[in-house]
């Protein structure tokens, strides 16, 4: 569409205002909103605003920044109405008229770049899982709404219609969604959108995340993409499945090879599993993320690849004849917490790196994992998740594909958020006996 197409459309939808939306370096969304009347400025020069309150940006005498929405995220947000009828632009960063080398969607686009000169045409399709939450006062601890358990069908449960709903409205935003259903844990839900090119399925994922939060708002709910919420049950994750095409060709396929997998594809393995321990705190960038990362709860500790074990980091999924196109790397840690674009290209740029170096993967591990001796483990090049975020950021910042990838600014900026959340949680809980030592040691 051209300026002049959205604003024909502006007028004749009666939109009366327009959200600029862009993320921070943690992926959290920010908006401004303008009345129409400014969207015709907006379209052509651009909004700025102070880079130098956004986490992770620019210091303040470097804050003047411009948004410049992108015209092919232009949407109307189907849960407005009347005098509130709204639309909205993701939008792309500058600084001094030049895209802004930390802005992540700008760092997404720069991979992406990369992968183009490759020959290569990058595909994400995420599972997201999240759970809707009842209102509980004034305490930080909501509960889950519901009883219902994996793929159960609860007629007078009021997260079914909730997710149509949600469907219903991602759908009217041109962003298609293969299923939604309710996840293993109360209260857990997850939604897979049909797989797009990277840039823009991390514009779906952050839409998608604001859409669920509205529609839940309107029912009365909460909505949390925390990956460990609740002790005892499982967390929430984002399964991210990836492939390679070469124009209609997806070049991860080959009819004869083990799993259907060509070598372009085995080498794409080896390289996430070579930069496994340096992409954990890019996909799981947070605290809590390390307390989802546990034996008992289906997500992945130790590093090793197979199709049918679901405990393994990365899984290759069955294809069905005819469906060639489908052959794709689902890497299992993520979870709904990252920054998409980050995310993404961090996902890129390690599985390219393992084309790059025509890296070879490790034998598949097809047995259950947890069961395998250590010295087993050793033998057989099966390394674990780093333990900690802390211990994620020190193999991050010795990374030099990554950090060239993600650049010094978003790396060193992430690493300090990162540190100083663990200091923080440290600080606070790590020192303090908790109830367990407290019920255990008290009366020796």
């Amino acid at each position: 569409m051209t300026n002049q197409d959205i604003l024909r459309r502006v007028e004749a939808e009666k939109i009366r205002y327009i959200h600029l939306q862009f993320v921070d370096i943690q992926g959290t969304l920010k908006e401004i909103v303008i009345p129409t009347m400014q969207l015709e400025t907006a379209l052509t020069k651009g909004v700025w605003f102070d880079g130098s309150s956004i986490e992770g940006f620019v210091r303040i005498f470097e804050s003047d920044m411009i948004l410049r929405p992108d015209l092919e995220t232009f949407v109307v947000l189907p849960w407005t109405e009347g005098e509130t009828k709204s639309a909205r632009f993701l939008c792309d960063i500058y600084q001094k008229e030049q895209p802004f080398a930390g802005d992540p969607r700008t760092i997404l686009k720069n991979q992406l770049e990369k992968t183009r000169a490759m020959g290569y045409e990058s595909f994400m399709g995420p599972e997201v899982e999240f759970f809707l939450l009842t209102k509980n006062g004034d305490k930080l601890k909501p509960l889950p709404h519901d009883q219902a358990g994996y793929f159960d069908a609860e007629p007078q449960d009021l997260a079914v219609d909730i997710r149509k709903k949600i469907t219903n409205a991602l759908q009217e935003m041109n962003i298609p969604v293969e299923a939604a259903h309710h996840e293993v844990a109360t209260g857990q839900h997850e939604i897979d959108l049909r797989y797009q090119d990277a840039l823009r399925m991390a514009d779906h994922v952050v839409t998608m995340k604001y859409t669920i939060r509205s529609i839940a708002h309107q029912h009365g709910l909460d909505v949390t993409f925390m990956p460990k919420p609740f002790f005892g049950i499982n967390g929430s994750g984002m399964h991210n499945h990836q492939s390679l095409f070469s124009g209609d060709t997806n070049v991860f396929y080959e009819e004869n090879a083990q799993f259907h997998l060509s070598d372009i594809a085995r080498h794409y393995v080896a390289g996430l599993i070579d930069h496994a321990e340096s992409l954990t705190p890019i996909v799981n960038p947070t605290v809590n993320s390390f307390k989802r990362l546990v034996a008992g709860y289906e997500a992945p500790i130790y590093v090793c690849w197979a199709q049918t074990n679901r405990a393994a980091w990365i899984r290759i999924p069955h294809i069905s004849p005819g469906r060639e196109k489908s052959c794709r790397v689902e890497l299992r840690s993520p979870d709904p917490s990252c920054n998409p674009y980050l995310a993404f290209t961090a996902m890129l740029a390690a599985g390219l790196d393992g084309i790059k170096r025509q890296l070879t993967p490790p034998a598949p591990v097809e047995e259950n994992v947890y069961l395998i001796q250590e010295e087993d483990l050793e033998r057989r090049q099966i390394k674990q998740l780093p333990p900690s975020l802390v211990e994620g950021i020190k193999a991050l910042r010795q990374d030099t594909v990554l950090t060239q990838a993600l650049g010094g600014h978003t790396t060193e900026k992430l690493a300090e958020i990162a540190l100083s959340d663990w200091k923080e949680y440290q600080d606070n809980y790590g020192l303090h006996p908790s109830e367990w030592e407290l019920q255990r040691y008290m009366n020796r």
